[in-house]
């Protein structure tokens, strides 16, 4: 199984490997490297469907599917689960959602090896990208065990919640190689001043990733169907001790009781409200960027990415969770984070690369 399953993620991956191969790009390794976060951005919007769609545990064990390698082969034992519970976590669809979600997470494995193998052979000219390429490698090890501690451990939310937010350390990791890559850009000396503000404004939004992983994982979206106003009042019970305790099982407390309503709340309270700050602290960075030379195109698509994360923030309370918004909603936390990971990478870059 363990060999079938690493033939079919080769089999994709050599897709893109193909087109980075015959591409006219003449820095093979950034194309690479482009490629792998396109992939990766796709994976994160295709890991928040399948935890949308209940299908985290299509597939009940790892890394295969009931011991098999793809649901074709297991059929029978996922009709079986089927029939037993016919709205549980195992049916047909669930089960290939899953698969597919684990075969692009392979796939990416596998461009992140051929990263460290070409960076290895050409390490003359890329210097630094060796090691930095060997650290992703160690990244996709660990984001591996998550996904498999996230089946094994029944969703767990701290489980779920870590996965995701090495899945977006990835990402960042992959978006600040791609510019230090890039041949250097006239970069405004006005940026430097930015520095700070740049890395407030990426760490705040970090945060904010953590807590709205640890809404969706604990399905507390709902806990609020108004706006600004919480059931309507500004600040209605809240349990933050079991809201925000982690070593817990998915639904219930720490104590293995049911979790209240008003833990519920109080994650998504927390997590509706220091938005703000993401707000204040991207909107602020992006304006006071998008006039400086280098960095402005960024803060432009940063704006416009704040504008519509605010949207589809709002559109979950007042349409009830629609599938469709709730995975832009993720997708648009992941491009907001590449686009001020990015930012940061230019506004860091030496002086005397600034030309």
């Amino acid at each position: 199984m363990i060999l079938q399953l690493a033939l079919t993620a080769l089999l994709i991956a050599l897709i893109p490997l193909s087109l980075v191969w015959v591409s006219g790009d003449p820095n093979k390794y950034r194309k690479l490297v482009l490629v792998t976060l396109f992939l990766t951005f796709d994976l994160i919007l295709f890991g928040a469907f399948t935890r949308l769609t209940d299908s985290g545990l299509g597939c009940p064990d790892w890394p295969g599917c009931y011991g098999e390698a793809n649901p074709f082969a297991s059929h029978a034992a996922i009709s079986a689960a089927q029939h037993a519970m016919p709205e549980g976590p195992v049916t047909h669809t669930k089960a290939w959602i899953e698969m597919v979600h684990r075969y692009l997470a392979m796939t990416v494995g596998v461009l992140i090896v051929a990263q460290v193998l070409l960076a290895w052979v050409k390490r003359q000219k890329f210097q630094t990208a060796p090691f930095y390429s060997t650290a992703l490698l160690l990244c996709v090890c660990v984001q591996g065990a998550f996904g498999m501690w996230t089946v094994t451990l029944r969703l767990q939310p701290v489980i779920v919640t870590t996965h995701l937010l090495l899945a977006m350390g990835l990402l960042a990791m992959l978006a600040w190689l791609s510019v230090r890559l890039q041949e250097p850009v006239r970069v405004s000396h006005a940026a430097l001043r930015l520095r700070w503000l740049a890395r407030l404004a990426w760490a705040i939004l970090v945060v904010q990733i953590a807590l709205g992983g640890w809404v969706s994982t604990n399905y507390a979206v709902l806990a609020c169907t108004d706006y600004p106003l919480c059931q309507g009042v500004l600040i209605p019970p809240m349990d933050f001790s079991h809201g925000f305790s982690l070593w817990r099982a998915l639904g219930k407390t720490a104590g293995d009781d049911y979790l209240p309503f008003a833990a519920l709340t109080a994650i998504h309270w927390v997590h509706r409200n220091f938005a703000l700050l993401v707000l204040v602290s991207s909107g602020l960075l992006a304006y006071r960027a998008r006039k400086l030379n280098g960095v402005h195109g960024i803060a432009d698509a940063i704006l416009i990415v704040l504008a519509v994360q605010f949207f589809t923030g709002l559109a979950n309370i007042f349409f009830s969770w629609p599938l469709v918004v709730a995975v832009l909603h993720n997708g648009g936390a992941a491009l907001l984070l590449i686009l001020l990971t990015m930012l940061n990478c230019r506004v860091a870059m030496p002086v005397d690369l600034r030309r």
